[in-house]
């Protein structure tokens, strides 16, 4: 009687990079002879492959787990365009460090076309699927539709067992309130986004907790509105009319920034000598060219792509991906909008 034998399931490169006690990274230089590490280094990662018997090549592996090295990347809102394409970029870098490539495609708006992407995407057979949402609102959760690991990135979903990267807008403002505080600015007004806006609630929460932490206070109650400079004059020069002792606003985003800086200008004040100014979002058609330039929040949109596609990559081969909220760090990016006197 013939005998049947199990073959054994494939090593993944996260098992190598585990038993070499280096990052998935590393690992995945180390068997492509690409990057800049140590011999040492590479040395045991190539030990630790052949311990392993791990398949490096993408078409062997290929035969072995009936994986295609193609990821897909589900852009559900075109509003999100901006943030998606740098998202997609960092997404890409990461994901090419172990020769995967990216299929990317957009649903405009449509859940029932993100739907049908996601089964084409399906019947792609691509190994992985990473979702990029609208960071104002709730995303749908499409993670039941396809028996790949899926990441989502830039929208959260009302489902707490996937896995949604965001940036840190609480930890961003809080930087914001610090470095006015630091530069003696006490008296502040905020205008930003639509109240319903998640990424608005998160930042006016870490506003006030900030001002909290400081001797720094708001003048008058936050102004809610539109992601428009043409809408921020209006309010801003309502508000420094109402309270000529203010010597910092602090805008929701870049754009509102830029029509807050025509307010403040229109009552003969100066930015930064009389008024500090800053944004949210550095966005370079506002915060660099307005005079003068922006202090602001930047997002690190290109790395928050890159951590949630390094997720996914671990995901992919096996390991268990903590799921709910994962927040990434900001930077606060300092122009000329609120230097001091003494620069």
């Amino acid at each position: 009687m013939a005998k049947w034998s199990i073959m054994p399931r494939p090593s993944t490169l996260t098992q190598v990079a585990a038993r070499a006690g280096v990052s998935l990274t590393t690992a995945s230089k180390a068997i492509n002879n690409t990057g800049r590490i140590a011999k040492e280094t590479r040395e045991r990662v190539l030990e630790a492959a052949r311990e392993l018997r791990f398949v490096p090549n993408p078409g062997a592996r290929s035969l072995h787990t009936g994986r295609t090295s193609i990821v897909g990347a589900l852009i559900l809102d075109s509003r999100a365009q901006r943030f998606a394409m740098p998202l997609i970029v960092g997404a890409d870098t990461a994901l090419s460090e172990i020769d995967l490539s990216i299929i990317a495609c957009n649903a405009k708006g449509d859940v029932d076309r993100a739907r049908a992407l996601v089964e084409m995407l399906r019947q792609r057979a691509v190994d992985g699927l990473m979702v990029i949402g609208e960071h104002q609102f709730l995303s749908p959760s499409l993670t039941s539709l396809i028996d790949r690991p899926v990441i989502y990135v830039h929208g959260e979903t009302a489902d707490p067992g996937d896995t949604v990267y965001l940036p840190d807008d609480r930890g961003g403002i809080r930087m914001v309130v610090d470095h006015l505080v630091a530069t003696g600015r006490t008296r502040f007004l905020h205008i930003t986004g639509p109240k319903r806006s998640r990424a608005v609630q998160q930042r006016v929460a870490g506003l006030r907790a900030a001002i909290k932490r400081t001797d720094a206070r708001l003048l008058a109650p936050i102004a809610y509105g539109e992601w428009s400079q043409r809408w921020a004059r209006e309010p801003a020069a309502h508000l420094l009319r109402a309270h000529p002792e203010t010597d910092a606003v602090i805008c929701g985003s870049d754009q509102i920034a830029t029509g807050v800086a025509d307010a403040i200008a229109a009552t003969g004040r100066r930015i930064p000598d009389d008024i500090a100014l800053t944004g949210f979002d550095n966005w370079p058609v506002f915060a660099e060219e307005m005079q003068p330039p922006l202090t602001t929040v930047d997002m690190n949109i290109e790395q928050l792509g890159a951590h949630a596609a390094e997720a996914l990559m671990h995901a992919m081969n096996g390991a268990v991906i903590q799921p709910g909220i994962h927040r990434r760090p900001c930077s606060l990016i300092i122009r000329e909008s609120t230097a001091t006197a003494g620069g």
